[in-house]
């Protein structure tokens, strides 16, 4: 019996770039895609595609977010009560595309309708949940936000939308 080959834990190359080096390994980390909607301090809708979320707690649930401070979302979200994050699948490619593009043309089409608090919710979406912000924790140039769920649903069933090395990709055969 052959003993597997180990891959050798050093770095292709040895950049002296601190941060170009964690930029080129968070490019090799697949994430799952979300939106988050909110409305702006004058009611227009606001949203952004995320690669960030993630679950932090149970019970109570609450989920987190993180976004730079300089982004186009942020003053909406600095000062918005409650958000709606919706989760992307594959059937939800577009919308990703659309809502990480410039901002005026995030919301023209009928591809959203109000949600709870008059929220935009997007139609379409494997699932979302609503939920009020608890907490944002400056960390450099970007902000931790904690939303604590208190509403949502599930939409059809679908094939998960990931983010690969600034690519959409949906996953293949299961690795076992």
């Amino acid at each position: 019996m052959t003993e597997p080959q180990q891959q050798d834990p050093r770095p292709e190359s040895a950049a002296g770039d601190d941060v170009e080096a964690f930029r080129a390994a968070f490019r090799r980390h697949a994430a799952g895609v979300a939106i988050v909607t909110t409305r702006g301090q004058d009611g227009s809708p606001v949203g952004f595609t995320a690669t960030s979320l993630a679950s932090l707690a149970a019970a109570p649930p609450l989920a987190t977010f993180n976004m730079a401070r300089t982004a186009s979302s942020w003053p909406a979200i600095a000062s918005a009560e409650a958000v709606i994050v919706h989760l992307l699948g594959r059937r939800d490619l577009d919308a990703a595309r659309r809502m990480a593009g410039p901002a005026d043309r995030r919301f023209t089409g009928r591809h959203w309708t109000e949600g709870p608090r008059g929220l935009p919710l997007l139609r379409g979406a494997t699932a979302w949940f609503s939920g009020r912000i608890v907490e944002r924790v400056p960390v450099a140039g970007s902000a931790v936000v904690v939303v604590r769920i208190d509403g949502g649903g599930v939409g059809a069933e679908d094939d998960a939308l990931l983010y690969h090395d600034r690519t959409y990709l949906t996953p293949g055969p299961p690795a076992d």
